[in-house]
């Protein structure tokens, strides 16, 4: 790392109105388990404050820590490194005390402010929610692999997927704490979604990565086409876009291989269907959390260390299991259009009346005798006692798997002082096969969905999670017997009691401005 070019956290666009949102604090409704759960919410209406909350709920700015006299905001949204690759747009039609007409905004959250690039015609807007409920707002994602790179190198494209996944469970939640859903649209391609967010031609700044756009809209709507006509589309080429991007660093290292990877991911337009899912079966409700969920959505935080002591009860941990399941309804993984495709591997330390040892949590039912097949023939495949119903958890093999971890997680002990820690296996042959290497990116999207439900679970039960985005996954296939590209380990997470970090300085609203 060179720490003279260390990228800006923050894109602003030089020239461009900025319009204040509201600085609303975490109020106790809705309770957690309530907005996890479509149809749970009053849905509320489409107004400034409204859109002020879902961003607050998002993208925001949740904390300071202060070390000396050097001082950095942490999100609401987790990032790798809390290096944040990732910016949301906000397009829109009129907002009564917002905007008098359709625009297309950045958000900014170091003011938490929009920033109004372009405005256009009701008529464009009408034509280009065709199909879509009538009350929508779109919210795009794209990725500065630069600001992940500086660090991590190549590592930084699989990272930056990780976090749009983190973003789009954010998008999800904070819709569900308002009675909205968020719906991914996945017809649009890359270059379209480019033109839509006004971000192809980055002007010499470092260059955004068009990720995707989700729609959000009251629960019970309906999106009968998510195709975003190409011919609407091609207005937004000839808008008066305003505003410059910020340089974020004074100098730029080149990865080729992350030019390589996105190229080959860039996704054409699509009529994209995926299939009817087949019903995952209604929400699996254990226990209850009698807390609300924008206290969690605030007060989530990275784990730096674990304690190696604490230890959960098992009905806490077959809550937090309960709450990765895309069952009918439930937030944020309805805000996927595709079946499950990510299954957890667990490393059980420290829970309460199970035995430790490695077990498997397969997220769609119908992988079962599949993973069985491909995983080592000696496996148990046996229910944990106290399983509920519903909740696909299957014991492997017993024993101390603390040190095989840790060794997997990059040697990292975090990996072992936790009460469990996991791997994220997906089905990762078939749907490359199936609609191509633009896929690719979904399956890390998916598996940052997941672990922002770890994050937050972990907040409700009083302890608390972190991503590890540095592991072997050839040991961690050789663990599981894996052998061949039908399962691919993505991802890892680990939860625990947290030793706390004494810089924190800070709550919102904040006067920090970088």
């Amino acid at each position: 790392m060179d720490w003279a070019t260390q990228p800006n956290p923050f894109r602003r666009y030089e020239g461009a109105p900025l319009i204040a949102l509201d600085h609303i604090p975490p109020s106790s409704e809705p309770q957690c388990d309530a907005a996890f759960v479509a149809g749970r919410v009053l849905p509320q209406p489409f107004l400034r404050r409204q859109v002020s909350q879902f961003f607050c709920d998002s993208l925001a700015l949740s904390a300071l820590k202060q070390a000396g006299a050097s001082s950095w905001a942490l999100r609401i949204n987790p990032s790798s490194g809390n290096l944040h690759p990732t910016e949301g747009y906000l397009i829109s039609g009129a907002i009564a005390d917002l905007c008098p007409m359709p625009m297309v905004c950045h958000y900014a959250p170091a003011e938490h402010a929009l920033e109004r690039r372009a405005e256009f015609p009701l008529e464009t807007w009408q034509a280009l929610t065709t199909g879509l409920p009538e009350r929508v707002l779109l919210v795009g994602l794209t990725s500065v692999h630069w600001r992940e790179a500086w660090k991590y190198g190549e590592r930084a494209y699989r990272y930056c997927q990780h976090d749009v996944g983190h973003a789009l469970a954010a998008v999800s939640l904070a819709a569900a704490a308002l009675g909205w859903q968020a719906t991914l649209l996945d017809d649009p391609g890359t270059d379209a979604l480019a033109t839509l967010l006004g971000v192809g031609d980055p002007r010499g700044a470092e260059a955004e990565q068009p990720d995707c756009v989700v729609a959000v809209y009251p629960q019970g709507g309906v999106v009968r086409d998510a195709t975003l006509p190409s011919e609407v589309l091609d207005t937004f080429v000839t808008l008066p876009w305003v505003g410059q991007p910020n340089l974020l660093s004074q100098g730029r290292v080149e990865w080729p291989m992350i030019d390589r990877v996105t190229a080959a991911t860039k996704k054409p337009l699509t009529d994209q269907w995926y299939g009817t899912p087949e019903s995952m079966g209604p929400p699996l409700e254990i226990g209850a959390a009698l807390v609300s969920l924008r206290k969690i959505i605030y007060q989530r935080r990275s784990a730096v260390a674990l304690d190696g002591r604490t230890s959960i009860t098992r009905d806490a941990f077959y809550r937090i299991l309960a709450k990765t399941l895309a069952g009918a309804g439930q937030f944020p993984f309805n805000t996927l259009p595709w079946t499950p495709l990510i299954h957890l591997a667990l490393f059980v330390h420290r829970v309460q009346d199970l035995d430790s040892g490695l077990y498997v949590l397969v997220r769609d039912p119908r992988q079962t005798r599949v993973l069985r097949a491909e995983m080592k023939p000696e496996f148990a495949w046996g229910k944990p006692v106290g399983c509920p119903d519903g909740l696909e958890l299957y014991r492997l093999q017993t024993g101390d798997v603390r040190k095989l971890s840790e060794q997997i997680s990059c040697h990292q002990s975090i990996a072992a002082d936790g009460c469990f820690t996991l791997g994220m296996i997906a089905e990762f042959e078939r749907p490359l096969q199936q609609f191509g290497a633009w896929f690719y990116p979904r399956l890390f999207w998916e598996s940052g969905v997941v672990g922002q439900v770890l994050y937050l679970e972990a907040e409700a039960i009083g302890i608390r999670g972190t991503g590890i985005g540095c592991f072997f996954d050839d040991p961690m296939h050789s663990v599981l017997g894996l052998k061949t590209l039908r399962y691919q380990s993505l991802y890892h997470f680990t939860i625990g009691g947290p030793v706390e970090d004494p810089r924190l300085r800070s709550l919102p609203p904040y006067s920090f401005i970088p």
